[in-house]
Order: C-alpha cells, then sequence, then structure tokens
C-alpha cells in the first residue's frame, strides 16, 4: 500500500468510491455539491492510499493555524477494510503534523476509540440563527 497527497488526478477515483459507499456521502458527491468539494480538497489536507492501481482509502483535513487539525473525512473502501488502512491514514497525518493536536470530527465514534482515541468536547450544528 502506498499513501500521498491527493492530486486532482485522484478526483474520478475519489467519487467512484465515495458512490459505492451510497448515500451517506451524496453530500460530497451530489450533482450539487461536487463542485463545492472539489474545492474544498484542493484546500484541504489530504491523502489518499493505493493498493496497486485502485484508491483504497483517503483522509480529509483541515489545520487551524497552530490550533489543531482537524480531520473531517476518513473513508475506506468496502472491499479494503480490516487492513489497517484507516489507521494508516490517520498515522501519516500525524506523522506530518507531529507538533500539531490532531482532532476528529465524526460521528462514528466506536471506531476512533477502537485505534485508542478518546473524547475531548463535542460538535453542535447552528441552525438559522
Amino acid at each position: 500500500m502506498k499513501i500521498r497527497v491527493y492530486t486532482p488526478e485522484d478526483q474520478d477515483r475519489l467519487f467512484e468510491m465515495m458512490r459505492e459507499e451510497g448515500s451517506d456521502w451524496e453530500c460530497y458527491y451530489g450533482e450539487s455539491q461536487i463542485g463545492k468539494y472539489c474545492l474544498a480538497l484542493e484546500r484541504s489536507i489530504t491523502y489518499v492510499a493505493y493498493e496497486e492501481d485502485v484508491l483504497s482509502g483517503y483522509v480529509r483535513c483541515r489545520n487551524d493555524d497552530g490550533f489543531g487539525i482537524y480531520v473531517y473525512d476518513l473513508l475506506v473502501r468496502p472491499s479494503s477494510r480490516g487492513r489497517s488502512i484507516g489507521k494508516k491514514l490517520m498515522e501519516r497525518v500525524c506523522s506530518d503534523y507531529a507538533e500539531d493536536d490532531v482532532y476528529v470530527m465524526s460521528g462514528v465514534d466506536e471506531y476512533y476509540e477502537k485505534l485508542g482515541y478518546f473524547r475531548e468536547g463535542t460538535i453542535y450544528k447552528l441552525q438559522g440563527i
């Protein structure tokens, strides 16, 4: 497996993987959102994991100017799960940003707890204020 920084050449494979995951990821690959997400990818810290020529997973993060690295998205292709790809992607983020705290924005707490991460705080969404 090879982990490297995302480039726009990975875009088609990335959206194909999201489509395979189903409607939970449609907020990124849907017709009205795909352009916005491509821009987000360009402005983010994003790594992709390849097994030979198959995109097996990715992680997308943002740097909060010295206040931490925030992981927004982590996805591993269903056929590639169980091989520690998500863990290796997270390790790459932590290694490349060893001087920063790394935080995960997620609703899949059990996965991150399994990796040994601990909860620190929470997140709320504001509606029409």
